[in-house]
């Protein structure tokens, strides 16, 4: 069971990798949101899915509620259900347990000091699971590449200059300096609630073209930035996905952006906000592409 954001649910990916990993015949099913459900659904870790917006499921929610039947009988048909959902008073977990699940692990969604990815399979210590190096990986299909053809054949560099909040955004004019010195092809990301800023971004650094990706599922996103030789984004989401496709990924955090959430992996470069952070983040994103 895993809600929260974009960048939540990748966090959590290794987790779930680790349970494929111990029982890779089992079946596993992941219940989130529509949205992000995709990135897992018959891509190794889940065989299926089941979206948590449903409305029978806000009745377990409710101490001691009538259930819903269909959902009891579902329920009761897993071995271990672990539970990432805000539950404080273990209301949700509690409900499930009466539908008679063997084992209940509660985990809490909200990271303390650990980083994210290792916070989230800690919980899989109570199953004798231990990770030691939690990377999130998004596997691609053959399908998914294919739907990505037509940004093949160039060289680019993913910019995305939105996030989930301002305060978490480096200003555009930053990204544009960066950009500006780049002698390749630009891709600029857009999500949902990007439209103003890639605006600004477009404009910044015109009369240069770029290529706008806008519209894309994660998926089909996710198949497009595996092509880039480099993305720089900001604290969100899509940076999490463009460091779980395995590309460089030159992540701006300042002081809205907590240590915790910084993507991991070994091609991932952190730069803080601060008086010098144009020159380092050009300087990290003409490492990354010379594979340094």
């Amino acid at each position: 069971m895993r809600g929260g954001a974009i960048g939540d649910f990748i966090c959590t990916l290794p987790a779930m990798a680790a349970l494929r990993e111990r029982w890779p015949e089992a079946h596993i099913e992941v219940l989130g949101y529509p949205r992000v459900l995709e990135l897992v659904h018959g891509r190794y870790y889940a065989d299926a899915v089941r979206s948590i917006d449903a409305k029978p499921m806000a009745g377990f929610f409710i101490p001691n509620n009538i259930l819903e039947p269909a959902l009891m009988d579902y329920f009761g048909n897993f071995n271990v259900v672990i539970s990432y959902l805000f539950d404080p008073d273990s209301i949700f977990a509690n409900n499930v347990r009466r539908c008679g699940v063997k084992q209940v692990i509660e985990a809490s969604p909200r990271p303390g000091e650990l980083p994210a990815a290792r916070h989230y399979c800690q919980p899989l210590e109570a199953l004798a699971i231990y990770v030691e190096k939690p990377v999130p990986r998004i596997f691609l299909s053959d399908a998914d590449r294919a739907g990505a053809a037509k940004f093949a054949g160039k060289c680019f560099v993913a910019i995305h200059p939105g996030s989930g909040s301002e305060k978490k955004n480096w200003p555009v004019e930053k990204f544009a300096a960066v950009a500006g010195k780049l002698e390749t092809e630009l891709l600029v990301v857009e999500g949902e609630a990007d439209g103003r800023v890639v605006s600004r971004l477009v404009e910044a650094i015109a009369p240069r073209p770029v290529t706008v990706a806008r519209g894309l599922s994660l998926i089909e996103l996710a198949a497009v930035l595996e092509k880039c030789a480099v993305f720089a984004g900001n604290d969100s989401g899509i940076t999490h996905l463009a460091a779980a496709v395995g590309i460089p990924v030159v992540a701006m955090f300042g002081p809205a952006s907590t240590p915790v959430w910084e993507p991991t992996g070994e091609r991932v470069s952190v730069v803080r906000f601060g008086d010098d952070d144009v020159t380092a983040a050009r300087e990290a994103v003409e490492r990354a592409m010379d594979g340094r």
